[in-house]
Parts: structure tokens; C-alpha cells; sequence
């Protein structure tokens, strides 16, 4: 069977995709990527890395349940709410046959770091928080011939750890006091999901048309605790003054993407993908104390003692652009993206546009480097109080955020043998 080859073009174009999601909506990081089960070499080794700075700014805060200590006094604009963050993976592909291809990859599909600190008008909604992800997965591919071109049946399984914590002014103490008021809720979980997808090549045109569907994450067991020991008693009795152990439940989003990329005249590839997200089932998750397993935890539920309130809508990503090889060491690509904002209400997460360009050189057949960059606008858009299902969500705080910038800069080496 011949072996497929697209080439350098086209593998530069899709890394400079990968390198321009890496401030999606929801939680999204890195996502999910099997752009190298399609490198034609028989054995290959990549190792990539994402730095994203997103520069989004909060205004207009205001502090709209003062009983529990008044913030209005403090900071209310040009509060940052955002922290800059690393995305990494690594991945190896093999040819195990002429047919039959394998890759296993770690990679970090989702996260967040929202750091505004404590000395802010919103403090009682957010001091901190931070989620992390590490994801291990394999995907094998079989090849067949059809018509003029290539098919192939893509299947694959990954494992997933989920963790964070989330700080917040539960109460303003007193200057003096001995204790801060402080509160925080700290999670993890763990959970398996699988994909399937098929994709067809022709490599006469440098055509490659792929759809992967990505299982959601069941993290049935969610568990952790709710640390309120520098909270005073007398604020939420029985909690307060005590760290207790919590449980819960939530499910990592499911997706489905659709990737193309086509040569359109010699040297030159147009490209592109859509992308749905399926964010809106991550609404408001309840956690519960460990005392009352064996009762149903849900939202507004008897047992409910805190929640993590997002309230997400579906997510979409829409790529395009175009890449065009210089010589047989350099090729470039530039690419729009547009990003549809998941938050409807609370939160910060409005569209994203962004502009990516990316360069790849090929040292020799078996050494290659890549470097991309980003510039992207987050628009603007506002938080505060929202009913939903008969339930009042975001009334500790209010803000509005103007439109802002995100940068980013990927590099990867990728060794093939």
C-alpha cells in the first residue's frame, strides 16, 4: 500500500491550528490533537510547548451583598483577571504496518487560572482559581485504499485527571483579627473516555479531510474538601471553623471537529476546521458533604453546601488560512480563528478572534522545528446576576470587561526516524 504523504505544508498548517486554540472558550487549554497519527514517516517523535497570555481586565466591579463585609471601598477597576499559562504535549506515532497506525500522547486538554487576588471589589465572588488537566491516550488508525485516494477508521481510548481549587473572601474580618475569612474549595477527579473518527487523503492533490468525535469524561466521583477553619463560627455553623470532606460529580466535555486542508496551486495549501464543544452541560455543579453519601447531590438539593456555579453554553471554533511552501526546508502558514464565547452571563468568556502565523524548517529528513504565534482580541461583555431555572446565580458581584488582547508563541521539535 503506498504510504501516505502530505508533507511539511500541510503538517505546519495544522500545528499552527492547534497553536491558535489554546485560548478557547469553557475550560479549554490545549484540547485534544491526533494531528500526528497522520505524519507519513514511519516513526516519529514530537514534543511541543504554548504559552498564552490572555490580558483580560476587569471595571465597573461592585460588591452586591455587603452583610457580609462591604468591598465596594476596594479597587473596582482595571482589576486582571487572568493569569498567562504553559501548554504542553508530547506525542509518538508509529507505523506498525502499511496499514495500521498507532500514537500515545500526554497532553493538558483543560484548565484555568483566574488570579484577581484579595484586594478587590470582588473578592467575596473570587480570589483565586486554578484547574488542571493531564491526559494519557493512544489512537491507531487503519488505512485502505478508495477510489483515487486513501480512507481511514480512527479509534482510540485516553485516561483523565482533573484538579483545582477555588478561593474566595467567605466573610471580611476585622484588621486584627486572627483570622482572614478565608475560604477555599479544593477537587479532583479521574475518569476514561474514547474517540472515533474517520478521514480520507489524496495525496496527488495534498487533500486530507478528517471528523473525530471525543467522548465526554465521566468524573463520577469527584472529592475533596471545603476549608472554611478561617471562617468564624457563628457565619455558616457546622461548616465554619472546620475543613469538610466533599463530594461530587461532573462531565468533561464531549467534541466533535471537522478538519480539511487542500492544495490549491503548486506550493500552496488552503486549510481549516470547525469545531463543536459540548460546554453547556458543565451548568452548576453541587458538592456535598462526605456524611450524606447515599443521598441524591444536586443542585438546590438538602445536602448541597457549595457549587461551582459556570452556567456554559456550547462551544464553537472556526479556523481557516492559508500555508505556502518556500523551498523543501521552509514552509509558513497564516490563519484566522474565531472562538465563540461559552459564558452566558457570569464569567468572562466572550468571543475570541485571533490572528495565527506560523513557520516550520526542516533541518534535515529527520529533524524539524516549528515556531507560531498569536494575536487575538477578547471582546467585551458584562457579569452579574442571572435566573435560571428558577435559581438566582452571580449575586455576590457585578463587573463589565472591555475588549482585550491575548497573545501566544508555540514551539515544537519533532524528530522522525
Amino acid at each position: 500500500m503506498k504510504r501516505k504523504n502530505i508533507g511539511l505544508l500541510g503538517m505546519t498548517a495544522m500545528a499552527l491550528l492547534a497553536a491558535t486554540s489554546a485560548q478557547a472558550g469553557g475550560l479549554e487549554r490545549g484540547g485534544y490533537n491526533i494531528d500526528l497519527l497522520f505524519d507519513p514517516s514511519d516513526y516519529v517523535f514530537e514534543s511541543a510547548v504554548t504559552f498564552v497570555n490572555p490580558q483580560r481586565d476587569m471595571n465597573n466591579v461592585r460588591d452586591n451583598i455587603p452583610l457580609d463585609g462591604d468591598l465596594n471601598g476596594l479597587p473596582s477597576n482595571g482589576i486582571r483577571d487572568t493569569e498567562s499559562y504553559w501548554v504542553p504535549r508530547i506525542g509518538f506515532k508509529a507505523s506498525i504496518t502499511d496499514a495500521i497506525d498507532c500514537m500515545a500522547d500526554y497532553s493538558q486538554p483543560w484548565g484555568a487560572h483566574i488570579n484577581p487576588g484579595r484586594n478587590w471589589a470582588g473578592a467575596n465572588d473570587n480570589v483565586e482559581t486554578k484547574i488542571e488537566s493531564h491526559n494519557y491516550a493512544a489512537t491507531c488508525s487503519y488505512s485502505f485504499d478508495m477510489g483515487p485516494g486513501q480512507f481511514r477508521v480512527i479509534g482510540g481510548g485516553f485516561y483523565q485527571e482533573v484538579s483545582g481549587f477555588k478561593d474566595r473572601l467567605v466573610f471580611a474580618m476585622p484588621e486584627g483579627s486572627p483570622l482572614n475569612g478565608m475560604g477555599r474549595l479544593k477537587l479532583e477527579g479521574e475518569g476514561w473516555g474514547w474517540r472515533a473518527g474517520i478521514a480520507y487523503e489524496i495525496e496527488e492533490y495534498a487533500l486530507r479531510t478528517s471528523l473525530i468525535y471525543n467522548s465526554a469524561v465521566k468524573l463520577d466521583d469527584i472529592t475533596g474538601t471545603m476549608d472554611l477553619r478561617q471562617v468564624p463560627g457563628a457565619v455558616l455553623p457546622g461548616f465554619a471553623g472546620v475543613s469538610t470532606p466533599v463530594f461530587g460529580s461532573a462531565d468533561m466535555p464531549d467534541s466533535l471537529e471537522f478538519k480539511f486542508q487542500t492544495g490549491i496551486a503548486p506550493d500552496w495549501l488552503a486549510f481549516g476546521s470547525v469545531k463543536w464543544t459540548d460546554w453547556s452541560q458543565l451548568q452548576s455543579l453541587p458538592f456535598c458533604p462526605v456524611a450524606t453519601r447515599g443521598i441524591d447531590c444536586r443542585t438546590s438539593g438538602p445536602t448541597e453546601v457549595t457549587s461551582l456555579d459556570l452556567l456554559y453554553r456550547d462551544g464553537w471554533t472556526v479556523s481557516g488560512g492559508i500555508g505556502h511552501k518556500f523551498n523543501d526546508k521552509i514552509s509558513g502558514a497564516v490563519s484566522l480563528t474565531w472562538d465563540r464565547g461559552t459564558s452566558t452571563g457570569i464569567g468572562t468568556h466572550a468571543d475570541t478572534w485571533t490572528v495565527g502565523t506560523g513557520i516550520s524548517y526542516a533541518a534535515n529528513e529527520n529533524v524539524e522545528f516549528r515556531l507560531s504565534g498569536a494575536l487575538g482580541i477578547l471582546t467585551s461583555g458584562s457579569s452579574g446576576q442571572v435566573v435560571k431555572d428558577g435559581r438566582t446565580f452571580g449575586r455576590r458581584v457585578s463587573y463589565d470587561f472591555d475588549s482585550d488582547l491575548v497573545t501566544a508563541i508555540s514551539t515544537s521539535l519533532k524528530i522522525k526516524f
